[in-house]
C-alpha cells in the first residue's frame, strides 16, 4: 500500500512470506531473534482467535499457481494444509484481524526504535461488524479471544477494544467478562429518519432469544415475522383485544390455521393457545 507516493505497507501475503522465512533464518542461524518477533506474535495471535474445535497454525508458504512465481501463506487445518487463495471468508477475516494488530504493533515499535522514543503501552483496535463471516460457534468467542491476544502482544499493554455488532451471540458472549466500572455499552438507532447514539447500562439477558426480544434488538419474538404476527395476533385475541387484529387473523379459526403454518408442532406457545381458547 502506498500513500502519497510512500510504501508504508507490503500487505498481508508479503508480509507474512517475509517474516516466515525472516523467522526461519533467525533461528536456523539462532542470531537477530528480533527477526522472528513479527512471525511468532502472528503465530500466536492466530492460535489464539482460531476456534477452538478449528485450530490453525502456520506452515511453510507455498507456489499455489502455475504461471504465478508468487509464494502464499498457508495455514494448517484440521483437513489439511490451506493456502491463502483458497482460504474461507472467515477463516480471512480472522487471519487479517491477527495480521492487522502484529502490523500495526511492530510498525509502531519500529518507528519508535527511529524516533529515539519508549513504545506507547497502549493499543486501540476499531472494528466494524466483528462477527462478519462467522459461524455462530466462532462468533460466540471471537470478542473474548480477540482482547486476550491483544493484551498477549505485550506485558503491561493496556487494550482499549471498540466494535459494532449486530450478533446477539457476541453480546452474550460478553457477559462473563464485562466489567461496569471499565466497560461501555452503546446502540445506535433509528428514530424519525435520524440516527442517535445511546449510552445504555449494561444488563445480563442470557441467551440469545432474551437478547434478541430485548430492547436492545426490540423484536417481539425471536422468530420469523409471519410467526411473530401470528403469535401477537393470538395473544390480542386471548385479551379480547379486538383492534389489535389485523386482517385475516380475526378468529379463533383464522388464527389456529396460520399458527398451524408458521409454528412447529412442539412450539412453547401451542399449550397456552389450545389451553385458553378451549370452549
Amino acid at each position: 500500500m502506498e500513500i502519497e507516493g510512500r510504501r508504508v505497507c507490503e500487505g498481508l501475503v508479503r508480509d507474512w512470506v517475509n517474516w516466515y522465512y525472516a523467522a526461519a533464518s533467525s533461528l536456523s542461524a539462532n542470531d537477530h531473534p528480533a527477526r522472528a518477533e513479527p512471525m511468532r506474535l502472528l503465530e500466536q495471535a492466530i492460535a489464539g482467535l482460531a476456534h477452538p474445535n478449528e485450530p490453525m497454525t502456520v506452515a511453510e508458504p507455498r507456489r499455489v499457481f502455475v504461471d504465478v512465481s508468487q509464494k502464499y501463506p498457508v495455514l494448517n487445518m484440521p483437513y489439511g494444509g490451506v493456502a491463502f487463495p483458497h482460504w474461507s471468508a472467515a477463516v480471512r477475516r480472522i487471519v487479517s484481524l491477527a495480521y492487522l494488530m502484529i502490523w500495526t504493533f511492530t510498525e509502531h515499535a519500529e518507528a519508535a526504535q527511529l524516533r529515539k522514543e519508549e513504545p506507547t503501552n497502549r493499543l486501540v483496535l476499531l472494528i466494524d461488524e466483528i462477527e462478519a463471516h462467522l459461524h455462530p460457534k466462532w462468533q460466540r468467542v471471537i470478542l473474548p479471544s480477540l482482547l486476550m491476544v491483544a493484551e498477549a502482544l505485550k506485558p503491561g499493554v493496556s487494550v482499549q477494544i471498540i466494535s459494532t455488532t449486530h450478533s446477539p451471540l457476541v453480546l452474550a458472549s460478553l457477559e462473563p467478562h464485562f466489567k461496569q466500572d471499565r466497560d461501555r455499552f452503546f446502540c445506535f438507532n433509528l428514530e424519525d429518519g435520524q440516527v442517535t447514539f445511546q449510552d445504555v447500562p449494561w444488563s445480563m439477558h442470557g441467551d440469545t432469544v432474551a437478547w434478541l426480544t430485548s430492547e436492545v434488538f426490540g423484536l417481539e419474538q425471536a422468530r420469523s415475522s409471519e410467526a411473530e404476527r401470528a403469535i401477537e395476533s393470538a395473544e390480542a385475541f386471548l385479551r379480547r383485544d379486538a383492534g389489535k387484529l389485523p386482517s385475516g387473523l380475526q378468529t379463533k379459526d383464522e388464527i389456529t390455521a396460520e399458527l398451524k403454518r408458521v409454528l412447529p408442532g412442539l412450539d412453547p406457545f401451542w399449550p397456552r393457545w389450545i389451553v385458553e381458547t378451549k370452549s
